[in-house]
């Protein structure tokens, strides 16, 4: 068969327009959304013109494909999943995240060789950043438990570990019958798991489209006795393999990640991860005899081979970014999947809500909070709260989560009625009360891997050259006066009636009180104060009157632009704003007279009433100081929650950094501009709304 000229090619030798005979080609969108970024033209029910024919792997449709290539002489390029897809199955119309296109055959089809194959078989794979790649892939994919398929329930104990795990696929899988199996390989399977074993428990993993009653598999209550037993429980395929002694597969996938997570699988047909060194196989394949490690192995199927896809900013994009997608629509499906009932939620950001929560089942609002919990007693759901809406010594009945704004909210003020892109959850307290300990505090303490620290050394380049802060508004850049060689001292002020003031200061609470101290510890500096936007917009308490900042505060630089500000200065004193870790951040010394979430570590200079906790272990002992990643990737990865408000979807911080730098973002709805403008006029009445 003739290929295609390069003019009719894409840039990696593919056929570049093509026809298909599969509806599903027609509805799927994503789908062919990938192609078309990967160069493919798609002309459906059409050969005239084409350069090829797509067609889905050995699908019982792509027969249609295969006569029409045979008859015109047109290549055919093969179209199937890769080997991370989505949260759902695809049956179950969930769009992928990834695809493997090959002109040459099928991953899955052992008859002959295929792209992937090719790249195992030929490529070194002894690139040094490749493998380095390819290991820390294989860290993260464990650690967040992920797989081809991801609707796990997190909070579902693994069964006790010492079984033999036996992998069941669904009947008909084309994976099967072109792997070199039948339905008599799983038979055979579970009787040599039987005998290898015979006295340990057996389990047999049912799949997930059998558990979501889309196929049969192979094996039922028949099957079970004694020992052997069905496992269908949507529990973490990874937790399920760090408990196996031992795996037994026919030519499931979770073969391949039984591989990653140490194991020697036991292979009854023949996957693309078999004939490499890394598994048992029952029917070896002679055209495969090179070694391989497993990162090798990765390297080759998750790295090189698929072409991976970015939802959020329609763009292919390296399997790195192609995870950090799937880890944020993983953790909300897995924070969301029961639904919740929302309390202590003001009206206008209960859409923004619905988007970030309610994706798998509408929120339910419910006030005053003793009545939501026992709405959610009764659901059984979750409970969110507002963060500063919880009543004292409120005792659920349900799990709590405590939402508040991020750390990277928005163009724009949340008392301007400007919807967040970031929302913190927190079901230990929450960041601003020191009183108790929070999930971000775990998180800070929390070792990074060398994999997370590159990756948020790499996000806070990007933030700081996008020069973003909490609000991001436009502010105009002061004209700062000279230093004449003095210590210059920046002072943020805050709104005196927020939460953090209230219960992470000791006896300086007050912006007045801070710039006296800030003066009385800096006599000689310049001391450079910056009121709080929502109190200079007259919405919340805070101001500081102008015989008061006499001999405290040198210049006073209103609607200003907080990242200049900390550019200009040597220091900050602050009480707890969030000002201050963003001058961490940026190198500058920060002293802190509250207990602020960045305080307390080895970071800053700290005056207030900061946890012992932060510092010493239960038994006495120093703890280690934290370092600025730790801290940063906590606070900007793995406590926040983002979304994007242009996709609609959930996504990881790099993100919403994206469309915060360009301004990308839909503008607020018209009912909520003209309530911030209405709340603009009646500022001096604020207590009716913010009750």
């Amino acid at each position: 068969m003739t290929l295609p000229t390069d003019a009719n090619q894409t840039a990696g030798g593919l056929p570049r327009r093509l026809c298909y005979f599969n509806a599903g080609f027609l509805r799927q969108k994503r789908l062919r959304r990938i192609l078309q970024l990967a160069g493919h033209e798609l002309v459906p029910l059409r050969a005239t013109g084409a350069d090829g024919v797509l067609v889905w792997g050995r699908s019982p449709y792509a027969i249609r494909g295969e006569a029409v290539a045979e008859a015109r002489g047109l290549p055919i390029l093969r179209v199937e999943d890769a080997f991370l897809r989505s949260i759902h199955p695809g049956r179950s119309g969930a769009p992928p995240i990834g695809l493997m296109l090959d002109a040459t055959g099928v991953h899955f089809d052992a008859a002959s060789p295929s792209r992937l194959e090719g790249i195992l078989a030929r490529d070194p794979l002894s690139d040094s950043d490749l493998l380095r790649r390819a290991r820390d892939g294989i860290g993260r994919i464990r650690a967040l438990h992920l797989s081809k398929y991801n609707a796990h329930d997190p909070d579902l104990a693994p069964p006790p570990a010492g079984y033999v795990l036996v992998i069941d696929q669904t009947r008909g899988d084309a994976a099967i019958h072109h792997g070199g199996a039948t339905a008599a390989s799983f038979a055979e399977m579970l009787l040599a798991a039987k005998l290898d074993h015979p006295t340990a428990r057996i389990l047999i993993k049912t799949h997930p489209e059998t558990q979501a009653g889309h196929r049969p598999g192979h094996f039922g209550a028949a099957d079970c006795d004694a020992r052997v037993s069905l496992y269908a429980d949507p529990v973490s395929p990874q937790a399920l393999l760090e408990g196996a002694i031992a795996v037994y597969t026919v030519t499931s996938q979770l073969g391949f990640e039984a591989i990653l997570a140490g194991h020697r699988p036991h292979v009854f047909g023949q996957p693309f991860y078999a004939g490499w060194g890394l598994t048992h196989d029952r029917q070896p394949l002679p055209r495969r005899g090179r070694k391989l490690t497993p990162a090798q192995v990765f390297a080759g199927a998750i790295i090189l081979a698929p072409i991976w896809y970015d939802p959020c900013r329609d763009r292919l994009c390296s399997f790195e970014a192609a995870l950090d997608q799937l880890e944020a629509e993983t953790r909300a499906f897995r924070e969301d999947r029961r639904g919740h009932v929302a309390s202590g939620m003001r009206l206008w950001k209960r859409a923004p809500l619905q988007a970030f929560f309610g994706r798998e089942a509408r929120l339910r609002f419910v006030d005053p909070v003793p009545k939501a919990a026992l709405r959610a007693e009764r659901m059984r759901r979750p409970l969110l709260i507002w963060a500063g809406k919880e009543p004292p010594d409120f005792a659920p009945p349900v799990p709590v989560r405590r939402v508040e704004d991020g750390f990277l909210r928005s163009r724009g003020l949340g008392a301007d009625l400007v919807p967040p892109l970031s929302l913190v959850t927190d079901d230990l307290g929450i960041y601003y009360d020191p009183s108790r300990e929070s999930r971000l505090e775990r998180l800070i303490r929390a070792p990074l891997s060398v994999a997370a620290a590159r990756r948020v050394e790499v996000l806070l380049e990007k933030l700081l050259a996008a020069r973003l802060s909490k609000y991001n508004l436009a502010a105009a850049t002061p004209d700062l006066p000279d230093a004449q060689g003095r210590r210059i001292v920046l002072v943020p002020g805050q709104v005196e009636d927020d939460a953090s003031i209230r219960l992470g200061c000791g006896e300086i609470r007050s912006n007045l009180a801070l710039l006296q101290a800030a003066r009385a510890a800096n006599p000689d500096a310049m001391i450079l104060y910056k009121p709080h936007p929502d109190v200079e917009a007259g919405l919340r308490p805070g101001a500081v009157a102008a015989a008061e900042m006499i001999g405290l505060a040198d210049f006073i630089a209103p609607h200003s632009d907080p990242i200049t500000l900390i550019g200009f200065a040597d220091e900050v004193w602050t009480m707890t704003s969030l000002l201050g870790f963003e001058a961490l951040l940026r190198g500058k010394p920060v002293t802190c007279l509250g207990a602020p979430f960045y305080a307390g570590w080895g970071l800053t200079t700290d005056l207030g009433p900061v946890p012992e906790r932060r510092r010493r272990a239960p038994d006495g002992h120093p703890l280690p100081h934290v370092t600025l990643h730790q801290l940063a990737h906590a606070a900007l990865i793995a406590y926040p929650r983002y979304h994007d408000p242009v996709s609609g979807l959930p996504c990881p911080a790099e993100v919403a950094i994206d469309r915060l730098a360009s301004g990308q973002i839909p503008p607020a709805r018209l009912a909520n501009r003209l309530l911030a403008k209405a709340q603009g006029l009646l500022a001096s009445q604020s207590w009716l709304w913010r009750r």
